[in-house]
């Protein structure tokens, strides 16, 4: 029974004191990490853009290889599309205003 009562009071003290550890966040204004966030998003759909690009790029070489009209508008879909994701911050903008 002590053995158990010992082990409980060790339980709850090393709680209270892994607990009691205070938050060292950055001392930053909230936006800036907001804005930090919104480059990165950013940063990662353009370089989703770049690989259905470059998919696409690739799609529309082999379409001319194989004379094939669907792969060949295909090709150019994807490769029109990867063009806009990677300009899509600039659009946005463009349409916001900002």
């Amino acid at each position: 029974m002590r053995c158990r009562k010992l082990l409980t009071f060790c339980s709850v003290l090393l709680l209270v004191f892994s607990l009691a550890v205070p938050a060292l966040a950055a001392p930053d204004d909230p936006l800036t990490v907001v804005h930090n966030l919104d480059d990165f998003l950013f940063q990662f759909i353009q370089a989703i853009g770049y690989i259905m690009a470059g998919y696409g790029a690739v799609q529309v070489g082999l379409s001319f290889k194989t004379q094939d009209a669907s792969q060949k508008s295909a090709g150019l879909m994807t490769l029109a599309g990867g063009i806009l994701v990677i300009f899509a911050r600039s659009i946005i903008s463009l349409i916001t205003g900002g």
